[in-house]
């Protein structure tokens, strides 16, 4: 199922997705030579969508990806037919952090929030990070960012969103979330309703929420190391992985998982002192309830809809697939994807 991050700092910080498979840590990259790897350009077609149906009633998927070739341009025409044809497109799902305070209350608490980036008491990653931890950060950080000494007195876990951000960059990658926010334009310009599945968890009180991040925050030293051997590691994989989604490659995308490293960082964050004092440790699982009702919804009241989710929520073991399937909906694998044979249909589009 979906893992969401569990802190509000987080989302306003607006952290990326990571991605990475489990790997001992390695010795030190310093003098590793620094060669990127080749990703694919110009207009590539994209994955196929998985068709999930009951009776006429169906609802398209669209999986996405942490990380794409950064010059390629998605061909979207076979998902603009659906999306003109539809009644709705439903976001990926996410969370939203309600704060319980006015305007000017806001204004105060800002620059709180942008505190909390960094380790309390003034310290330094050098002070909160192992030795040998730390030196792997050393010869990332001169790789990928350069001389940034603020950057030295941020979380671990801030400090590692920052390094993935820029390791991608030069290695010729950039977000996924791009496409999302495709669909959702095509939507926009077809007049197609969207709807966001979105669950909102009310903090009620902000201050005491920071408060309680500063003093009993996450444990992200793991999370951190995770990034570390993640950019240490695979970036070639992720690189093949974003070919494998711009070129249709499903085979690939399922051997190359991508929420391993994601989901040991939301289990720290949904396991920290923070997130049980303020009662949101099952915060993944909400919003996996969400996302639920709305394609039940769909597929009840709509001839037609399309729904965008990560690319695990598609294919990793424990996948929303799964559970539809159990729940007794017709589940159609795109063509071109091999684990197990389809239900009934057709694959591609439905004529329009």
């Amino acid at each position: 199922m979906t893992r969401m991050p569990s802190l509000p700092l987080l989302l306003l910080l607006a952290a990326a997705p990571l991605a990475a498979q489990d790997l001992p840590a390695p010795p030190s990259t310093a003098d590793i030579p620094l060669l990127a790897p080749v990703t694919v350009s110009g207009v590539q077609p994209g994955p196929g969508l998985w068709k999930v149906s009951k009776g006429d009633h169906v609802l398209w998927l669209l999986g996405t990806t942490s990380a794409l070739p950064a010059h390629m341009q998605w061909r979207s025409d076979e998902v603009e037919r659906i999306v003109a044809g539809s009644q709705e497109v439903i976001r990926s799902p996410r969370v939203k952090f309600k704060l319980d305070i006015g305007f000017f209350g806001k204004l105060f608490l800002l620059p709180s929030a942008f505190g909390a980036r960094k380790n309390p008491d003034g310290k330094t990653l050098d002070q909160v990070l192992p030795a040998p931890l730390y030196a792997r950060w050393v010869a990332l950080k001169a790789r990928y960012i350069g001389r940034d000494h603020g950057i030295e007195r941020w979380r671990p876990l801030f400090a590692g969103i920052e390094l993935y951000r820029k390791a991608l960059k030069k290695n010729g990658l950039r977000s996924g979330g791009q496409i999302e926010d495709t669909v959702v334009g095509l939507a926009k310009q077809h007049g197609v309703r969207i709807v966001d599945a979105t669950y909102t968890q009310e903090i009620k009180d902000p201050r005491g929420a920071l408060k309680a991040f500063k003093t009993a925050g996450p444990e992200d030293t793991e999370c951190f190391s995770r990034t570390l051997d993640s950019v240490e590691n695979d970036i070639p994989a992720m690189a093949e992985r974003a070919n494998a989604w711009a070129t249709g490659d499903i085979a690939t995308l399922r051997r190359l998982p991508d929420s391993r490293f994601r989901n040991a960082c939301a289990d720290a964050l949904a396991e920290s002192g923070f997130a049980r004092q303020l009662h949101i440790s099952d915060l993944p699982a909400r919003v996996d309830a969400v996302w639920f009702a709305a394609a039940r919804q769909a597929l009840a009241q709509d001839r037609q809809a399309l729904a965008v989710l990560s690319m695990d929520q598609l294919v990793a073991p424990g996948n929303y697939l799964d559970t539809l399937k159990a729940e007794g909906y017709t589940v159609q694998s795109p063509a071109g994807d091999d684990p197990a044979p389809a239900t009934s249909g057709a694959a591609g589009a439905p004529a329009q």
